[in-house]
């Protein structure tokens, strides 16, 4: 058997144990299991990964994608640049060694990539987590200048959520909420920016995908935004991280 699966904390939002036992299933693929590993410190992962010999291949999701980086042996270079990983590749040979990736800026780039038109120059991220870095770097990469807005905004490029105007929504034609707010089951809650300056020219993109369609989703609709939660990029990041605990390209 090969075991594989998803830290985090808590673990109740997420769809990564049922997306792969579909892909399991509709592609005949045996002796493979995936569970859910709810550990309440990243202390527990080393001890977790020393109790199942079989366990190849984790994920990490919240809140542990920076907290992980002291635990590995080897990081990705493009983790690396990125400062946070989400794909854990588990090698057993004399030594166990752990590698760190993050597939979440494949999944991203290639799902957000379609929507940005010549007009987006210029993007909002809201939040500071894990998750937004990968955002943060795919964005700049495409050649984006991007804004953090934070609750508690420190260092470079980070504004507070009372900066965030009209005037700063107008120019920002990409805003991304990497943040909890709207996740399930808190799913009236929603990043406090002026909706009402949005334009059908703007991208509001959620990496939250429970519920298919956020508070901040659908204000954003509401205005003529187009918007796209995060479930296709769950899906891209997910075959990649299969490809990399199975070695293909």
């Amino acid at each position: 058997m090969r075991h594989f699966g998803l830290i985090g904390y808590p673990l109740s939002h997420s769809f990564s144990k049922g997306y792969f036992a579909d892909k399991f299933e509709r592609e005949a693929i045996a002796g493979c299991s995936y569970e859910n590993y709810p550990i309440p410190a990243i202390t527990e992962l080393l001890p977790l990964i020393a109790a199942d010999p079989d366990l190849s291949g984790l994920n990490v999701t919240i809140p542990y994608k920076e907290q992980v980086l002291p635990y590995l042996d080897e990081i990705d270079a493009e983790a690396q640049k990125v400062g946070a990983v989400n794909t854990l590749n588990i090698v057993r040979s004399a030594k166990t060694r752990i590698k760190g990736y993050n597939t979440d800026v494949h999944g991203f780039r290639k799902s957000i990539e379609p929507m940005l038109k010549d007009h987006c120059r210029k993007a909002l991220i809201l939040g500071t987590g894990g998750a937004s870095k990968a955002v943060a770097f795919v964005l700049a990469e495409m050649g984006l200048e991007v804004l953090w807005v934070s609750r508690n905004p420190a260092g470079k490029d980070r504004i507070p959520y009372h900066a965030v105007d009209e005037n700063l929504i107008s120019e920002s034609h990409v805003i991304v909420n990497a943040s909890p707010l709207g996740m399930y089951p808190h799913t009236e809650s929603c990043p406090d920016i002026p909706y009402k300056a949005l334009t059908p020219r703007h991208v509001l993109y959620d990496l939250i995908y429970n519920p298919g369609e956020t508070r901040f989703l659908a204000l954003g609709k509401a205005q003529g935004a187009e918007t796209k939660n995060g479930l296709q990029m769950l899906y891209l990041q997910a075959e990649r991280s299969w490809e990399i605990w199975n070695g293909l390209k």
